[in-house]
């Protein structure tokens, strides 16, 4: 049975934080007490349950479970109960979970729902605990989507962006160049047309996909300092116009249901020369092109080249039983030995400074592209109802592309409904 969780539970918590790290126990995360039994008593070996919510892909899963089971070895005394939940639905779950009083010890979060889930009281405040192991290693960037209101919420896992894919024998083929921007794309449509196949994928079903046509026009959703919505400003209209005519020149194609799975077998098929896509898609990509994928800077818009700043961290929940032991499986998860074997096996972006400095990983190719794309990515808005922003433009997307807006309409429709959201924003 979990604790209720609220303001009860998160003093609780920050007494148990203090329990934990003042010990002296060596440092090995051991401990005797108000910990809700999460040690053996007069024993210093840790023990407990961690439950694990893990929210990797199929591709990744088998690795994170691996990662995750062979904490056991270090801490035999504790049991790790692995779930592997999709992505689609968990951010809800989670909340439906924590508000029943029965979420996971620890979840694989999306960097954007750290705020939501902060700001409910759901999660365990780690400023000051074992969980946080070498602070000052992490990158800025992802270290910047574990803060709410003043303090830590999460530690990063993984940071991602996104990049242009593309299959170097088809560019080739067709004589052209890795296209710079999105003019160039439209210019070189011919030239791909000639060798049967489509310039670029873009993705019209999922928003996260837009971001680089709204920072390629110098725009963004709001200003979260003024607390303004900017989306259907000058520069987000441009985003979606830019988006549009993309699309009705014949220089990309797109679908508004289905686009992970249209995309990815287009790219692998040969349907389409390029797409934009992030390191989470590496391994999927090399399989079906090997040597032929090449990986590039996104293509610019009007005013620059840009994508958005993801990731994904890890969340304690609030009313976790054995919150010593879930802070060590933090620990131990984003510690610098288990990110550089996830970036081995997975080639994913670690978030500590010292892992690019690995052979291993100062070797890996993908690395080497997205870490300086990530040094520039733009951050996202870090607060609550930052998930919550995506339904509304994925709608406002549809509606365009199937033509039933305008792109200046879509930009309305969306500005209009984020200020209904965020109450007192202008």
């Amino acid at each position: 049975m979990r604790r209720s969780i609220g303001t009860t539970a998160v003093l609780a918590a920050l007494a148990v934080a203090a329990t934990a790290c003042g010990g002296d126990d060596g440092g090995d995360g051991g401990g005797n007490g108000g910990n809700g039994g999460s040690s053996s008593e007069g024993s210093g070996e840790l023990s407990g349950t961690v439950t694990y919510w893990d929210t990797s892909n199929e591709t990744e899963a088998a690795v994170f479970q691996a990662i995750a089971e062979e904490f056991t070895d270090e801490h035999p005394g504790v049991t790790v109960d692995y779930v592997n939940v999709g992505f689609d639905d968990a951010q809800n779950r989670f909340k439906n979970a924590a508000g029943a009083n029965e979420a996971p010890d620890v979840m694989r979060t999306e960097v954007a729902w750290v705020a939501d889930f902060a700001s409910l009281g759901y999660l365990y405040p780690l400023d000051d605990t074992a969980a946080l192991d070498n602070q000052d290693d992490f990158l800025a960037e992802p270290w910047a989507s574990t803060q709410y209101d003043g303090q830590t919420w999460a530690v990063p896992q993984v940071t991602d962006t996104l990049a242009l894919f593309y299959n170097k024998e088809l560019l080739a083929e067709a004589g052209v160049e890795v296209p710079e921007s999105l003019e160039q794309i439209q210019q070189d449509a011919a030239a791909y047309e000639a060798v049967g196949t489509v310039p670029l994928y873009a993705r019209g079903d999922d928003p996260y996909w837009f971001f680089p046509f709204l920072y390629g026009e110098g725009g963004d959703l709001l200003n979260a300092e003024e607390e303004r919505v900017t989306i259907d400003d000058d520069a987000g209209i441009a985003a979606f116009e830019a988006m549009n005519e993309l699309i009705e020149s014949g220089a990309a194609i797109t679908d508004t249901s289905d686009g992970w799975e249209n995309m990815m077998s287009g790219f692998a098929d040969g349907d389409v020369a390029m797409m934009i896509n992030g390191p989470w898609a590496i391994a999927d990509a090399t399989a079906a092109l090997g040597d032929n994928l090449g990986v590039a800077p996104v293509p610019a818009g009007g005013q620059a080249q840009g994508s958005p700043l993801g990731g994904w961290n890890y969340g304690i929940y609030a009313g976790t039983p054995d919150a010593e032991a879930s802070m060590e499986f933090v620990k131990y998860m984003s510690s610098a030995e288990v990110q550089t074997r996830i970036t081995e096996e997975l080639s994913l972006l670690p978030t500590r400074e010292s892992v690019y400095a690995e052979p291993a990983v100062e070797a890996n190719e993908m690395v080497q592209f997205f870490k300086p794309a990530v040094d520039v990515a733009h951050e996202r808005p870090w607060i609550p109802q930052a998930q919550s922003l995506f339904e509304p433009l994925r709608i406002s997307i549809e509606s365009m592309l199937t033509g039933s807006s305008s792109p200046e309409e879509a930009a309305r429709q969306t500005g209009d409904t984020y200020r209904d959201l965020l109450e007192d924003w202008s």
